[in-house]
């Protein structure tokens, strides 16, 4: 039987100051059997000892914790056997360790996903890059039967969006990371990591294949930490694609040119903002004035006429846009643009066109008022 005073007696014994206060603070709400300040407390301890004494906390695990593990709530045990395995220097044996407790919460699923996501996270520290991603496909079918945001949602994702960084998967990360950081306090984020993070979801948007809408990104404050950065000139090229400016795009050459994933796919951004300026030219135009011609696309794009038709060809496949193609007159009839979240001057521009619809019923109004006599009689 473990001697659990004795241990917590020698621990408060060689530390001295707020460690070894908190040591007498665990002794005496196990004395007192108060499970659920003892687990609050223990929470806060793990944090305290990772970075003060790390050496300590697969002891306190082993003395102490062991002893009552099943009085605690099953996912405040798990967010306490984190620490604890992190510290554990062999990722392998991390792992098993973190299995061991696996068992121990089987019968909550919130407990479990945060298992399997810290795991898979010590996979890829493994390089064992299959594993982690059978455990996330896992904990991802887990997290769909959850209703709501959860705390183990942030995790979740944030282990799916590392995974698809590394496997170079552009789209599917700037999908997941928006959804990791749709679930955290952005303050949580020290101010390095949001400019890492805000750069790396910059150029997923830019280089993802699929991803035609930078909207939500461009709305998120995730970019103030990297306006006020030596990297500020991403936004302003998310915002020349986000419009389909091409002229702006063209001028920002001398920044994105030094950084390599960019330089390395440079045909792909020509013709992905080429795209966005088809589908920005379809935009702002009244629905009853949406033909356009080879020569004022092959103008916007500075394209040639010759290049034109598989343009539209290829954003009609992607079904980016809706119409048909008179080859003859040289013109596309543009029936619909695929929705996106919009900027502030694409809402007023579209404002704008509310406002001539809504004098345009008007002016219906009166004119069918001041004829009302006419069409009766």
């Amino acid at each position: 039987m473990r001697d659990i005073a004795t241990f917590l007696f020698e621990q408060q014994k060689k530390s001295s100051g707020e460690i070894a206060q908190e040591w007498g603070t665990l002794e005496s709400l196990h004395n007192k059997k108060l499970w659920h300040q003892l687990t609050l407390q223990l929470q806060k301890f793990v944090k305290i000892l990772t970075i003060h004494q790390s050496d300590a906390l697969m002891p306190l695990y082993t003395n102490f914790i062991v002893d009552f593990e099943h009085r605690i709530n099953p996912l405040a045990l798990v967010e306490i056997a984190i620490p604890i395995a992190r510290q554990i220097k062999d990722n392998l044996e991390a792992i098993e360790f973190l299995n061991k407790i696996k068992v121990k919460v089987s019968s909550d699923k919130q407990a479990m996903i945060l298992c399997l996501t810290t795991s898979g996270q010590l996979y890829m520290l493994a390089s064992d890059m299959e594993k982690a991603n059978e455990i996330r496909i896992e904990a991802g079918a887990m997290v769909e039967e959850l209703d709501g945001i959860t705390p183990v949602h942030a995790p979740f994702y944030e282990l799916s969006s590392n995974y698809h960084r590394i496997q170079a998967d552009h789209a599917n990360y700037y999908r997941d990371s928006l959804r990791f950081l749709g679930c955290i306090d952005l303050k949580s984020l020290s101010n390095e990591d949001q400019i890492e993070r805000a750069f790396n979801i910059g150029l997923a948007a830019i280089l993802g294949k699929g991803v035609y809408n930078f909207g939500e990104l461009l709305q998120h404050d995730i970019l103030e930490a990297l306006k006020n950065s030596e990297k500020a000139w991403l936004v302003q090229l998310l915002f020349a694609f986000n419009s389909g400016d091409i002229k702006l795009y063209q001028q920002l050459k001398t920044s994105w040119s030094k950084q390599p994933d960019l330089c390395v796919n440079e045909t792909y951004m020509r013709q992905k903002i080429c795209l966005l300026t088809l589908m920005e030219m379809t935009f702002r135009r009244p629905a009853t004035e949406r033909s356009l011609t080879f020569a004022e696309i092959a103008k916007e794009t500075n394209l040639s006429l010759n290049e034109v038709e598989h343009l539209i060809m290829k954003a009609l496949s992607l079904n980016l846009v809706k119409g048909s193609i008179d080859q003859v007159e040289q013109v596309v009839r543009m029936t619909w643009v695929q929705p996106r979240v919009l900027d502030r001057d694409q809402i007023r521009s579209m404002a704008g066109r509310l406002q001539k619809w809504c004098d345009d019923v008007m002016s219906m109004e009166e004119l069918v008022h001041n004829r009302a006599l006419d069409i009766l009689n």
